[in-house]
């Protein structure tokens, strides 16, 4: 019977942590992102889980008031450093980004709320109060579930003018978690599967599975979010890392039908759009461009096109950021 419950612990630890991303290497040269063709910041702001997408312990958050404000949200085993690359992208169409950085073994509830007090604490301090939310894998959760409409716990500054953006969310729950909640599992681990699947991923793991409440009733989006564009990744057979041709890391991590949850997809609001990519190839990675979402961005206005003279130094620039020089 031992033998069964670490052989159950072994397979629920592969399998709820096989839909997180490999932690970021934090290195302080990639503390800083280029600013030279963004408007000169007239604020800095220190707002709770909210700053600039990078890995520096200082986490001011120095922007144009003027202007709009693309905000990140990363998954699990992440953090503010996995957008760098894709702000300076921004940066270099003239835009300005920030990064929520959350605690991802907490309630996925919490981080919601954290996420919708900053938000708000955000527009306080901005004359232009148009803010675009993007979130990758649970932070897609997370962020959708920060502007649902019938949240007790927050407010949202009634000014704002919000657009979502989710990449490979598990919208209808994570397949693997559902050992978590399965009878037989509860057998073989004589109870304890419940408090294994704590220990593995923290407290969200009550949140994850198809039968929670946070996924069987996701809601619906505040007023104030004018247009909500799902992104779903279709990530068969997607490799995350290869040697000598042979794929050692899958990232087909999240299925389609895991993506897509029919109470959110028939909302008059939601837009889904279908896309080949693997789940972290999606917004890049090391050696991978995040070249789909870049032209699906820009194909829906939320991120500048480059211009014709500039399309040269945008190639040179994602391949000094994505390590793609010989």
């Amino acid at each position: 019977m031992k033998q069964s419950i670490t052989a159950t612990v072994t397979i629920l630890a592969s399998t709820l942590l096989a839909g997180c991303a490999s932690q970021n290497t934090i290195d302080s040269a990639t503390w800083q992102i280029d600013g030279s063709r963004l408007s000169p910041a007239d604020t800095t702001l220190s707002i709770p889980g909210l700053g600039p997408c990078t890995d520096n312990p200082d986490r001011s958050l120095r922007l144009d008031s003027k202007q709009p404000v693309t905000v990140f949200v990363h998954g699990c085993f992440d953090s503010s450093g996995r957008f760098r690359s894709l702000a300076q992208v921004f940066a270099f169409h003239g835009q300005q980004t920030a990064c929520f950085t959350y605690d991802d073994r907490a309630s996925m509830m919490l981080s919601s709320r954290q996420l919708a007090t900053a938000l708000d604490k955000l527009a306080e301090s901005m004359e232009n109060k148009a803010v675009t939310v993007i979130g990758h894998s649970q932070g897609a959760l997370i962020a959708r579930k920060a502007l649902v409409s019938a949240r007790p716990d927050t407010t949202i500054d009634r000014e704002l003018q919000l657009r979502l953006v989710t990449v490979s969310g598990p919208f209808a729950g994570i397949a693997s978690a559902n050992s978590c909640v399965n009878p037989l599992m509860r057998a073989l681990t004589l109870g304890l599967v419940g408090p294994m699947c704590r220990i593995i991923t923290g407290e969200k793991w009550s949140e994850i599975t198809h039968t929670s409440e946070f996924i069987r009733q996701p809601g619906t989006l505040h007023p104030q979010v004018r247009d909500f564009l799902q992104i779903a990744t279709d990530e068969r057979g997607a490799c995350r890392r290869s040697v000598n041709g042979e794929c050692i890391e899958t990232d087909d991590v999240f299925s389609l039908d895991e993506q897509r949850n029919p109470i959110i997809d028939v909302q008059p609001i939601t837009r889904t759009m279908e896309v080949k990519a693997g789940h972290v190839e999606i917004v890049g990675d090391r050696q991978v461009a995040p070249d789909k979402l870049i032209a699906i961005l820009q194909q829906e206005g939320i991120m500048n096109p480059t211009e014709v003279s500039r399309q040269k130094q945008l190639g040179s620039l994602l391949a000094r950021l994505y390590d793609l020089l010989d």
